[in-house]
Parts: C-alpha cells; structure tokens; sequence
C-alpha cells in the first residue's frame, strides 16, 4: 500500500487529503469559491505536516487533471508538480470525470446493470464537459465538449437508464427530457474520493513525467480584457 496526498481544484471546490493503506486520514475542503491560490497552499502545508507528524512516508501526489476550470487545472499541477520534485516523489494523473463517478458508484446509486453514468463539468451556458462509462467505468464514449439538446445523449438513453451527474448536470435535464434519465445532485469532484483511483494507478505504475505533464483543458484559455474603468 501507499500513501498518496491528492489534489482537486478543477472547480470551484478546493480540495485536499491524504491516504494511506487505501483509507483517507486527512481531509481538507473549501466551497467557498474559486480562490484556490489562497487556499490550496495552506492546506497542503497542513497535509504535509500531518504526514511527517505521523511518520509516514509520502510516495506520491494524485492531482485532478480535468478538464474543468483552466485557473483551478493550472493552479493544482504547478503546486503537486512542486511536491513532486521537492519530495521526490511520483505524480499520478486522475481524469476529472472519472473521479465524479467514485461517489456515484459507491452509493450504489445505478441499480440497473446496465446503466450508464454521464459525469459533467459545467462549460458555460448549455455546454458541458462529459464523458459516458458502464457501471464498470469503462469508456463508453471520449470526453467531449458537449452543446446539450435533447439528441446529444439519445443514442444511449433510448437503450437504458442513464445517470447524469455533476456540476453540469443539472442544467441540462430540461433539454434532456427522457423517461430514461436520471439526475444524481450533490455529487463534486473531491480529493477524498481519488484515492481509490490513485492506489490502482500507483499499483499498475501508471505515472506522469512531472516536467511534461500538463491537465486536459480540451479549450484554450481565452484572457479577457479588464473592464475600463470609469
């Protein structure tokens, strides 16, 4: 087993804990808006000090890589690629959307076999980021940047139960609209649901080159200019 500090900023919610032998010891989390670089410094202090206080040995940095919010991505991989080397440690990369359908899963809310799970990320007006997995989070289709009508997850619905889920969801269920179609609320990509994903990368060596590595953004950052001021 392994002790693994994760990191999740791709929205809003910043995110920090610790795991180790598969069990999270250490929890941190801010909803309170997207300040990440205010407060993601402090609670990875505060993460890296319960581990040496306990005598553990860090082995690696799991960190969020999207897609999601370009600042939030930025922020959370310069600062667990600076672990990385400062500990000289391994980095482990958990895709976003596969990380919102941990707490999916684990309240066993598809009671069909055969349901699907769609996790998004809310892209601004009725866009999405979104992927669709099995109940065995198998891809079942890439990640896409979605623009949501009532034909975008047709194909799927049509067949079976779908579960949709995320901060991108709930928007979209009007446009949605199908008998087959089931919306789970509340659910967040969080540091303290990584771990189960991070301990199978670690144990298959699933690494990042932490000089190359960077998040999956799929849109290029656009810098808007400052409003004049009066």
């Amino acid at each position: 087993m392994s002790c693994i500090l994760h990191i999740e900023t791709s929205t809003d919610v910043c995110s920090v804990a610790v795991s180790n032998d598969a069990e999270c010891i250490f929890n941190k989390e801010d909803y309170s808006g997207p300040h990440h670089n205010e407060t993601l410094g402090a609670f990875v202090d505060e993460s890296l000090s319960f581990i040496d206080s306990h005598g553990l040995k860090l082995d690696a940095v799991a960190v969020s890589c999207g897609p999601g919010s370009y600042t939030g991505l930025r922020i959370g991989t310069s600062i667990a690629k600076g672990i990385c080397y400062g500990r000289d440690v391994k980095l482990i990369a958990i895709p976003t959307l596969e990380l919102l359908a941990v707490p999916v899963l684990l309240n066993e809310h598809p009671q069909e076999e055969d349901a699907l799970l769609v996790p998004m990320i809310d892209a601004r007006r009725m866009e999405v980021y979104a992927q669709v997995f099995d109940r065995a989070l198998h891809e079942v289709r890439p990640i896409q940047a979605d623009i949501v009508t009532a034909e975008t997850y047709k194909e799927y619905l049509d067949k079976g139960v779908v579960y949709f889920f995320g901060n991108g969801a709930g928007k979209c269920m009007n446009e949605i609209n199908h008998p087959n179609a089931r919306l789970v609320e509340g659910i967040q990509p969080l540091a303290k649901n990584m771990f189960p994903l991070a301990d199978k990368r670690f144990a298959e060596g699933k690494f990042e080159d932490v000089a190359y590595f960077v998040p999956l953004y799929l849109k290029d950052f656009v810098a808007k200019m400052p409003k004049k001021q009066l």
